[in-house]
């Protein structure tokens, strides 16, 4: 490690204020490295008008930090823990999850109209093939049009009236003071969130002491149990963010609970399974994978291999 703790980010407004918001945690502990945060361009930011779905291959909003991370061009990667494939690189760690803010999905309406007011017809942005399904179940007759672009420029296009309405997520929403254009929050039962959705995921070289010491006072124990959960449930669905699979663990009382649905496009079907476990570590990641294995004996796979079929999705 060098003598300054270097932060990789992407360069978008929302990356820039994850990454120095762990920059302000690191500053605050007695002792604490000087802290520098280094722009990384990643392969999501070159394709910027590309369908996310279309985009080839997996981790394209975090494979080039990560190799910085490898090549000790810097020594922490800041990432959206969404964004992040469910195997981390060899010889990386995930080293600390931060405190998970609001998980869900948020609506922002062009004239105020909650989703089930929008006109019928109306066109709603998002490129997330999750969105799209659960927006397809609640609102078949809604026009689904692709949404690439940070936030601000998302908020702009629609108030241009190219949209009737977006859908974000509201972690991003409320980090750049915007959640004042939420028009409704979407529950979680009928619009499960993406995996680790609002939890800022934080990884160093896993033979990397040092910087692995004044990361763990940044972990939080109930998101690191909730993203274990989800994630592992996500590598045995063998998802990735380019299937429409939501899911959402929550810790209450001593007991994790994981909630998860895998929809189709179309939003004519889907399949949900729940349980529930103690709230420790050694249960988070095995829960995972039994509701992975309870949607996989409902016909998961199936509907996965349909979807990636009919869209030419290249599977993870």
């Amino acid at each position: 490690m060098s003598e300054r703790l270097r932060i990789g980010t992407r360069a978008s407004k929302l990356a820039l204020w994850q990454a120095h918001h762990v920059e302000g945690l690191l500053r605050a502990q007695p002792g604490a490295p000087a802290v520098e945060v280094v722009h990384i361009r990643t392969s999501g930011d070159v394709q910027g008008s590309v369908p996310l779905w279309q985009v080839g291959g997996r981790a394209f909003f975090t494979r080039e930090i990560d190799q910085a991370l490898l090549e000790r061009r810097v020594d922490v990667a800041v990432h959206s823990l969404k964004d992040l494939a469910t195997q981390v690189e060899p010889g990386l760690t995930l080293a600390a999850t931060l405190a998970r803010a609001d998980p869900r999905d948020a609506l922002v309406s062009r004239d105020g109209r909650p989703l089930a007011a929008l006109p019928r017809g109306a066109r709603i942005g998002t490129s997330s093939l999750r969105r799209r399904a659960f927006l397809a179940r609640l609102r078949p007759d809604a026009v689904l049009t692709e949404l690439r672009g940070n936030v601000p420029t998302r908020l702009e296009r629609l108030q241009r009236g190219e949209y009737d309405a977006i859908v974000l997520a509201a972690a991003g929403l409320a980090r750049l003071g915007l959640d004042g254009h939420i028009t409704e929050y979407l529950p979680p039962r009928d619009f499960p969130p993406a995996v680790s959705q609002g939890v800022i995921g934080v990884c160093a070289r896993a033979d990397d002491a040092t910087t692995l010491g004044w990361l763990a006072a940044l972990d939080d124990p109930e998101a690191r149990l909730a993203a274990t959960a989800e994630r592992a449930l996500l590598r045995r669905i063998e998802g990735g963010c380019q299937v429409p699979l939501g899911a959402l663990a929550r810790v209450q009382d001593g007991r994790l609970r994981l909630d998860a649905t895998v929809c189709a496009l179309d939003g004519g079907r889907a399949l949900t399974a729940s349980a529930e476990a103690p709230a420790t570590a050694a249960e988070a990641a095995a829960l995972g994978v039994r509701v992975a294995e309870e949607l996989l004996a409902r016909g998961a796979a199936a509907l996965i291999s349909q979807e990636r079929a009919a869209h030419a999705v290249e599977a993870p």
